[in-house]
């Protein structure tokens, strides 16, 4: 007689369904695994949630959803991803980012190894940008019914009372300022997909971008706008503030910063940079007077020593957005129809 005992081994390198059950299993995940990395007074308050004082000003959230294939890739991954992309959602509110909350999907069968190296990836970049994981939640699904591990993570942030940040604070005679190159992330994240066959020396630009924002908006006496242009890139993002404060823009190509191997790769592809997601750019609108404080500034981060003005809102109008190209003619940008870089965050 042939007997399978229904209780999952405990010594597995791997997630088992079990780690999901919310029984020993997954207590030992949490302790083993989350617990050390996130360690923080919140956090061990042992609520199913995590209760903290509010400071004085505004509060801003953000959540967002990251499925990105493959899960690991050149400069980061799905962890760091998560976190930063968070973060950099909520500076672009003009908040200051303080908390976060971190959920799992994790597709059983995944190596705990793997498992590990995220969890001390979403550790590090929360130190980096200063920010507490202060709860989360643990979910375990079939082979199959997952790719290995999607994270949702939420946020939280304060908004000082003087700050006003919004896209629909863009006005005729702002100009546009664009952090760094674009396209680095979205052609890093493809060429690790085996299927389509082509490699680059590219490492994604992912990283938390609260550092220089904050320095900017408590340093810059007008800020109108900041945004990150994650899917959909460049093109998206300037599409969407146009259409809020309903304005024109004209973008300068000649200004706009796009590496060899990131255009070399578009055209191998088929693919424009400028709708290739972005992890580690932010678009920044204000007063002409004030731009070359701006860039003052930016140049003095690494994630801002490219930054160059790309184009300015060149009226009121609805929403319009096009390019001034090379040969001095103009070409509309308009915002991405569908999606052509599936699972790139």
């Amino acid at each position: 007689m042939e007997m399978n005992c229904p209780v999952p081994f405990t010594d597995s390198d791997r997630i088992l369904l079990g780690h999901g059950s919310g029984g020993r299993l997954t207590h030992r995940l949490i302790e083993h695994i989350f617990y050390p990395a996130f360690r923080n007074p919140l956090l061990e308050q042992g609520h199913d949630g995590s209760v903290f004082a509010v400071e004085k000003g505004l509060l801003a959230i953000s959540t967002d959803s990251f499925v990105v294939d493959p899960v690991f890739f050149p400069g980061g991954n799905i962890g760091d991803l998560a976190v930063n992309g968070t973060v950099n959602d909520l500076a672009c509110c003009g908040a200051r980012p303080l908390y976060l909350t971190a959920g799992f999907i994790i597709e059983e069968g995944l190596p705990l190894s793997d498992l590990q190296k995220i969890v001390n990836s979403m550790k590090e970049a929360a130190d980096n940008a200063g920010v507490y994981i202060v709860t989360g939640d643990t979910k375990v699904v079939e082979r199959g019914k997952c790719d290995k591990i999607f994270i949702n993570t939420s946020g939280i942030g304060i908004v000082a009372e003087n700050i006003n940040i919004s896209p629909k604070n863009a006005r005729e005679g702002d100009v546009i300022i664009c952090s760094g190159p674009i396209g680095i992330h979205g052609i890093t994240v493809l060429s690790t997909r085996e299927s389509l066959g082509f490699e680059t020396s590219l490492t994604s630009d992912t990283a938390a971008l609260n550092g220089m924002i904050t320095k900017l908006y408590t340093t810059v006496n007008e800020i109108h706008v900041l945004r990150d242009p994650t899917r959909g890139g460049l093109s998206s993002a300037l599409n969407e503030i146009a259409q809020a404060a309903k304005v024109d823009i004209e973008l300068n190509e000649a200004s706009i910063l796009i590496p060899d191997t990131v255009r070399a790769a578009s055209e191998i592809l088929g693919l424009d940079p400028l709708y290739i997601a972005n992890e580690g750019v932010v678009i920044v609108i204000l007063p002409e007077k004030y731009a070359d404080k701006a860039l003052e500034i930016m140049h003095r981060f690494d994630e801002g020593k490219d930054a160059a003005v790309i184009g300015r809102i060149s009226s009121t109008g609805n929403g319009l957005v096009k390019m001034k190209t090379a040969y001095g003619g103009h070409r509309v940008i308009s915002m991405l129809n569908s999606d052509q870089l599936p699972r790139i965050c």
